[in-house]
């Protein structure tokens, strides 16, 4: 009797209470939308909410004692598995608070870097959030093997040896020394590869925003490429290159990790290589999610800018791309134009604008080309064969006896290396 094979289950979500200390006055649930959002991408379900408004959090159990007591009392009658925090914790706030609850406590950074583990599809991927769990880790070693602090008990650790958490931090250095020695040739690599479009000079453009804002559809909508795209936070780890080609020109437009309110230095440190590319851009598509409401958008642009300037790539041109306009009504879009009248507004799930979009980024990068006609020798069909790799315009070719007449539009820089042949 054959029997029918069941689909995977999907798994069960956690109960989670969410906890934060918020500046007087500041609006609870408008501020924790985004950890609900992440904590969905995590499958933890947020069954309740717990904030406590003050300057600063408690040095020590980061809300203050009656807090505690509340939220203990709040956990046993949800039965929740599980309390997660807005901000990132010290490792002495995240000990206090688990002997207080007897329970798991989770910070904000240790979320994202759950989402990431499960979203790392590469080699490159997997390193990059091997090296940020290490490092965030190593922090909090001692309350994790607080248990343990003390000398080993078998041949060769006897006597003043070492304990069990200084074993545990050399093995962890050494992991993290051999991870970033791994990094730093992908990003050699990386630099090679970047080199070589340089010498091409085929022009570059890096998408950069939010996470969830939409890149990665406008990578697809671009390029006609199928990258994944979900919706859900930190879908794209891994960079990826694609071209599109408008008004004969060959266009590259890398799509990277998103950015996100609080997004902690570390995961930024970590995460270098793969940000690096964004530097290889010649223009910036900073995109923003125009459904997002006048205050959510202006927040979403604050923080891809400061990350910008973090790794280096506020000098580079920017162009701001407010994707999503198909969510929003005919008054939003007037104060959107309004408030941004350089931006363009586009759907990249409808294709609304696109070809404005195209048409921009064209022009951007009109000034950089020069019309040329060239007279290139047969014998020097090497050179000729350097000009198609090049990816400019090629607009008229023709055979001659003394060679093939090409008239193509030449970026600036290569124009010395073609002079030879210019008539």
């Amino acid at each position: 009797m054959s029997t029918a094979r069941s689909a995977p289950r999907e798994p069960t979500p956690e109960r989670g209470v969410i906890i934060a200390s918020l500046p007087p006055g500041a609006d609870g649930d408008e501020g924790l939308a985004e950890m609900r959002e992440l904590l969905r991408t995590a499958t933890v379900d947020a069954v309740a909410t717990l904030t406590q408004h003050r300057r600063r959090p408690d040095a020590r159990t980061y809300l203050g004692p009656g807090k505690v007591d509340e939220l203990r009392e709040l956990v046993r009658d949800l039965e929740a598995e599980v309390v997660v925090c807005d901000d990132e914790l010290a490792p002495r706030q995240q000990r206090a608070l688990e002997d207080a609850l007897q329970m798991r406590i989770v910070d904000r950074t240790a979320v994202i870097l759950d989402i990431f583990a499960q979203h790392a599809h590469t080699a490159e991927g997997k390193l990059q959030v091997e090296l940020a769990q290490l490092e965030y880790t190593m922090q909090r070693m001692r309350g994790m093997w607080k248990h343990l602090e003390r000398l080993g008990g078998v041949v060769g650790t006897r006597g003043p040896g070492e304990t069990q958490l200084e074993s545990d931090r050399r093995i962890a250095r050494r992991r993290v020394a051999l991870l970033k020695s791994r990094l730093g040739a992908v990003a050699d690599r990386r630099g090679v590869m970047r080199r070589e479009r340089t010498r091409s000079a085929m022009p570059a453009v890096a998408l950069a925003g939010y996470t969830n804002v939409g890149k990665s559809t406008l990578l697809n909508a671009l390029t006609g490429a199928d990258v994944r795209v979900d919706d859900r936070l930190f879908e794209t780890l891994d960079p990826t290159t694609r071209a599109f080609r408008e008004e004969g020109r060959a266009y590259l437009v890398t799509d990277t990790v998103g950015f996100i309110r609080k997004l902690p230095h570390g995961l930024v440190e970590a995460f270098a290589a793969t940000l690096e590319e964004t530097l290889a851009g010649d223009l910036i598509l900073v995109v923003g999610d125009a459904s997002a409401g006048e205050e959510g958008l202006r927040e979403q642009l604050t923080e891809v800018e400061a990350v910008l300037s973090e790794i280096g790539a506020d000098a580079i041109p920017h162009l701001l791309v407010l994707n999503k306009i198909d969510q929003v009504d005919a008054l939003s879009r007037r104060r959107l134009r309004n408030r941004f009248p350089e931006a363009v507004m586009i759907s990249a799930r409808t294709g609304e604008n696109l070809e404005e979009l195209k048409h921009r980024v064209a022009e951007f990068f009109a000034d950089r080309y020069v019309d040329v006609r060239l007279l290139v020798p047969h014998e020097d069909g090497g050179e000729l064969s350097a000009l198609y790799r090049t990816g400019a315009p090629i607009t008229a070719r023709e055979d001659a006896a003394e060679g093939v007449l090409v008239t193509a539009r030449l970026p600036r820089e290569l124009i010395g290396r073609f002079a030879a042949y210019r008539i």
